[in-house]
């Protein structure tokens, strides 16, 4: 047995479950990864899979059909299935955090409308806060919601939609006029129903098509955009305006933890690629592992994967604790992310020519590792939440 990402004091239960992922990883989605990923096709039979393995339904509890689970279990799923291929983790994230939002801020209409259905996976759910030219300045973004007799009127565009054409479920944060003098309480997170695909998908809601992208393929990452769109007030997320910015921050935190979770399985499946080759490949007449240089690569490469998935481990048993987790999770990201790239890079070394072959799943990974830079919020912003908070923590009296 592997001794890297190891995690101690887990349920019976928690050790099935992630047998069980692992097992379904290594059957049906690494053999199928790489021709998928480079044909840019939406994985459909492993989402069903995933859908008939209650992945779906992991965190949402079991009285609206899921199973219950914390979010170290999903974090340690999502962690084997990127291991596997990231972008179907990145299916399962956008859901998860709309689950989320819905479990933590919705009204019990809400949860029992979309809960039930969102476990089994017949509702497929979708993030959307970004807008173009906004990146991670949330206050920046344009598309409003008007006031109009009972409801309400969308017009705008969001970016960056993971999830855009499959899902039938966006939770969308728009700007809606309250009165308050901070920006931040003139949001509102509407949960809008629409069709799966692209085209005209509900009355005044447009996903034009997928956004060309160097990796993270398979997964459908779109525009939205809004158009005299209308929409009741019990679509407001909680069904009170003015609280959408809390509201996404909050899921934002955990889905962090979902970033940092790929970010370890990334780099896991990078080092065990580097280091079967560095076993199997000869140069001066012994295996390129004996050599003092590959051999120093591989303990960094390990010692780098193993430090992510404890802090990873970490953040999410803090969210479950019911304690604030934002630079844990931060910390957690940041770190993930940052290492996953570098072993990457450094399997990729290992690789030689090869790893520039789209024959060797390392040229994959390579292209894959940089969307966690920038994903959930840039490295950079990670390390402005980090500081900030340190100065809250550690402020001069």
């Amino acid at each position: 047995m592997a001794r890297l990402c190891h995690t101690e004091d887990l349920s019976e239960l928690q050790v099935e479950i992630l047998k069980t992922v692992r097992q379904f990883v290594e059957a049906k989605i690494m053999p199928v990864a790489t021709e998928l990923e480079h044909k840019d096709e939406y994985p459909t039979e492993i989402v069903e899979g995933m859908k008939d393995l209650g992945i779906f339904g992991l965190m949402i509890p079991e009285e609206y059909g899921g199973l219950g689970e914390s979010l170290l279990t999903y974090a340690l799923a999502v962690e084997e299935i990127a291991r596997g291929w990231m972008s179907v983790s990145g299916i399962i994230n956008t859901h998860f955090i709309v689950a989320y939002m819905l479990l933590q801020h919705g009204t019990e209409e809400q949860k029992q409308k979309y809960l039930p259905r969102m476990a089994t996976g017949e509702v497929r759910g979708g993030f959307s806060m970004s807008e173009p030219g906004c990146g991670s300045d949330v206050a920046a973004i344009k598309t409003k919601a008007t006031r109009e007799g009972d409801g309400y009127v969308i017009n705008g565009q969001k970016m960056w939609l993971t999830n855009g054409g499959s899902c039938n479920l966006v939770a969308v944060l728009v700007k809606t006029d309250e009165g308050a003098a901070s920006v931040y309480k003139n949001m509102t997170v509407f949960l809008v129903e629409k069709e799966s695909g692209f085209g005209e998908t509900a009355q005044g809601v447009t996903v034009p098509g997928k956004i060309e992208k160097m990796g993270y393929k398979g997964v459908d990452t779109t525009e939205l955009v809004f158009e005299g769109h209308r929409i009741g007030a019990d679509q407001i997320l909680g069904g009170e305006p003015g609280k959408g910015f809390y509201q996404m921050m909050d899921g934002v935190e955990v889905g962090r933890v979902n970033v940092a979770a790929r970010g370890c399985g990334v780099a896991n499946r990078a080092f065990e690629l580097g280091v079967q080759y560095a076993q199997q490949r000869e140069t001066f007449g012994k295996k390129i592992a004996e050599h003092q240089a590959v051999l120093f690569r591989l303990a960094e490469m390990a010692t780098k994967v193993e430090a992510a998935h404890q802090m990873m481990v970490r953040a999410a048993r803090k969210k479950d604790s019911g304690e604030r987790n934002d630079l844990e999770a931060g910390m957690a990201k940041y770190l993930a992310s940052e290492y996953c790239s570098q072993v990457v890079e450094d399997s990729f070394r290992i690789h030689g020519g090869y790893g520039f072959s789209k024959e060797y799943e390392i040229e994959r990974l390579y292209r894959e590792a940089p969307m966690l830079l920038i994903g959930e919020g840039t490295a950079d912003i990670q390390r402005m939440i980090i500081g900030r908070r340190l100065l809250e923590d550690y402020k001069l009296k």
